[in-house]
């Protein structure tokens, strides 16, 4: 890999108790596939796989998946790549919080909400992404939330805590990871300069060790285009905290997921022994938190757009690996509300901004909520409906309703769900996820479509 050269006279190896990667028995994932379709460069079923791109939609269930079929007036990109279905739960709780679940779906092993890297007990879990790492593989991390949020974390740092993020931004640092890429500039930088460490300048040590920095859409795209052959790591951090909604990410200098995806690619391929990357669409879950429809639609559509670079470059090479599976449902969304039998998603295009926006633009006597709402939404509040906003204890929230509503998208929790979900896959192999599994095979059926030792 990249960093090893540079970061090998700085630090010793990490021994780490758990062994979440043992490589799955190929008789018990060989499900009678014949091999993969024209078009996917494939090949044999059994061809080993060199790259793998781990896609996790962070809150997406099949009902999401529905809702953007209406929404986008047309099939998804993943569709036509569907495998099979799969569970979600933690250690300790029905319902799984992105730490536990961004830690099975990385390791194989199951742990508490909250928990990263580490087993119920406290020891440390070794990753697919590490794994793929002690084979001189390359590999990444990208994400819309801070990049030391829960799902990126799994993959790379060991925390009783998924909220000590700085201490994550000091693992993956200290990491070999060779790409990072999303916001949370705050978690590397001392509090000296407005950031959360005490004292370390994680920036500066990143440099050190071998990673280029760039923290814009611009610099990303120039570093990318000049520098890729000089086989150093890239550091990206494009924003003090999270990027933005992807509904507001034109009026930023921010990157999109599937530029921030092209990008470490780019970077990746160098390495001839291949790569191990993980992309995050986090703020879809984000949106199903706030019950905001439009902001989830426009978040998926980001994403399905990350995914369509990640197949473009696995149809041209032949031997990577797209896996497409979110770690759970969030808000409980459904396909239809109200007693209604249309779907009419497709009316969440016309909204331009989040929510939480719309109620910001609210004066203090809510007198201006018709205009805000038609000017953001392109939606004619009936007359209950602007009172509803004005009495409302909170504005976004009511907003959030009636747009869903007009949109028959219905919610039925603020937070996770239980729901299975759904798991897509292209390239070599794709058809060893057919069935029905529990989160903790997804890793194991990539170790063994890799042969991982």
């Amino acid at each position: 890999m990249f960093r090893k050269l540079v970061w090998g006279v700085l630090c010793i190896g990490i021994v780490f108790a758990g062994l979440g990667i043992a490589v799955a028995d190929a008789s018990k994932h060989n499900k009678g596939d014949k091999g993969n379709s024209v078009g996917m460069g494939s090949g044999s079923s059994h061809k080993k796989v060199e790259n793998v791109i781990y896609m996790i939609p962070d809150g997406f269930s099949s009902n999401y998946a529905a809702n953007y079929r209406a929404y986008k007036g047309e099939e998804a990109i993943w569709d036509q790549h569907l495998k099979g279905m799969f569970t979600t739960h933690a250690a300790g709780s029905d319902i799984t919080d992105s730490a536990a679940a961004g830690t099975a779906m990385a390791t194989g092993y199951k742990t508490n909400n909250g928990v990263i890297g580490l087993d119920p007990k406290g020891n440390e879990l070794k990753t697919i992404l590490e794994a793929s790492e002690e084979e001189g593989r390359a590999s990444g991390l990208v994400a819309t939330s801070t990049i030391t949020h829960a799902t990126p974390a799994s993959f790379a740092a060991h925390v009783n805590d998924r909220n000590n993020e700085t201490e994550i931004a000091r693992q993956l640092v200290e990491s070999e990871v060779d790409v990072l890429l999303g916001g949370g500039k705050n978690n590397f930088l001392p509090k000296s300069e407005n950031g959360n460490q005490e004292e370390a300048n994680l920036i500066e040590q990143a440099k050190e060790q071998g990673l280029r920095f760039v923290e814009n859409r611009e610099q990303l795209i120039d570093e990318t285009d000049v520098n890729v052959e000089d086989e150093e790591g890239l550091l990206g951090l494009f924003a003090d905290e999270a990027l933005s909604p992807e509904l507001h990410r034109v009026n930023t200098e921010e990157p999109s997921l599937a530029e921030m995806t092209e990008s470490a690619i780019d970077v990746l391929e160098e390495d001839k022994d291949g790569f191990f990357l993980v992309v995050e669409g986090s703020q879809i879950d984000w949106a199903g938190h706030d019950n905001d429809a439009a902001w989830a639609m426009s978040d998926v559509a980001a994403f399905e757009a990350a995914v369509e670079e990640a197949i473009n470059f696995a149809n041209k090479d032949g031997k990577t690996l797209v896996v497409v599976a979110g770690d759970h449902d969030t808000g409980g969304m459904t396909t239809g509300a109200n007693g209604s039998m249309e779907l009419n998603a497709d009316i969440l295009q016309n909204v331009t901004t989040t929510g939480e926006y719309m109620a910001s633009e609210l004066n203090d006597d809510r007198s201006n909520v018709r205009n805000v709402v038609q000017s953001y939404a392109n939606i004619e509040l009936t007359e209950g409906e602007v009172q509803t906003i004005r009495e409302s204890d909170d504005a976004a929230s009511a907003i959030n309703t009636i747009v869903s509503d007009r949109a028959s998208v219905g919610w039925t929790s603020t937070n996770h769900t239980g729901a299975d979900i759904p798991v897509y896959a292209y390239g070599p192999q794709a058809n060893q996820f057919t069935g029905f599994h529990n989160n903790t095979e997804l890793p194991k059926i990539i170790a063994d479509t890799m042969k991982l030792k």
